[in-house]
């Protein structure tokens, strides 16, 4: 017999925890998202998230039909959070930019949440309210609905993208990552002129850069690109002048 999952509006446990607290929907996800940081994908299991919340590894499937769908619930979650932090000031161009910063930041404080979610569709509410925000300002700023769908599409795989290449970055251990950031400067730096003119001209900027992430100016050219083909939307849509006027 399959198992019954409380549904989202009744997600509480009949019975209290063996510390005594009531579990909640809210709870398990917020549980869900420190074991990750703490333990990576590979500890992310029912019965360690069982153990954290004082309660059997049975319990989380009361609240979710498998770990599967707990999963599409963090990355709601990470989605609310960057929806809850954005405030749209009414231009299209600096709305999506400060929509895009937000999306990404609110998956590089969960790198490991990120990694594992970045690339899933969730179809939750908090994914639907942030794809309506985006087709919103874009069509209402005079995109026809093909080009604000077609620019819906870049902007929000790029962002998911660029957050999961920057979470996997975060993710990695210390002595990892410290390498790959001192590798500009311990290989790259050091390349001779005459087999690398092209980065070696280049080594100092290279440095500078290369270690942050490439999302802000990557978002600024879609914008960029954006604008310019909503004004030749514009100058198409205006009547021409009669001759002689």
């Amino acid at each position: 017999m399959a198992k019954t999952v409380v549904r989202d509006e009744a997600r509480q446990r009949r019975r209290r925890t063996k510390q005594g607290a009531v579990l909640t929907h809210a709870q398990i996800v917020e549980t869900a998202l420190r074991m990750l940081r703490e333990h990576g994908a590979q500890g992310f299991t029912a019965r360690r998230l069982g153990l954290a919340l004082g309660a059997d590894a049975s319990t989380v499937y009361r609240y979710f039909a498998g770990m599967d769908e707990l999963t599409l619930a963090i990355a709601g979650e990470l989605m609310r959070r960057a929806m809850e932090h954005w405030r749209p000031v009414g231009a299209w161009r600096a709305d999506l930019r400060a929509l895009g910063l937000s999306i990404h930041s609110a998956y590089l404080a969960h790198p490991q949440a990120a990694v594992l979610t970045a690339s899933r569709v969730s179809g939750r509410p908090e994914e639907i309210a942030a794809d309506e925000a985006v087709l919103g300002l874009l069509r209402e700023a005079g995109f026809p609905d093909a080009a604000a769908v077609r620019i819906y599409h870049v902007f929000i795989d790029q962002t998911l993208a660029f957050a999961a290449l920057d979470a996997a970055s975060l993710a990695l251990p210390e002595a990892a990552r410290q390498s790959d950031e001192e590798m500009w400067q311990a290989t790259y730096a050091t390349l001779p002129q005459q087999t690398h003119p092209h980065i070696s001209a280049t080594a100092g900027l290279l440095m500078a850069r290369m270690n942050s992430s490439a999302y802000p100016a990557a978002l600024d050219l879609l914008l960029s690109a954006a604008a310019a083909e909503l004004s030749t939307v514009a100058e198409g849509a205006a009547p021409k002048p009669r001759d002689g006027c």
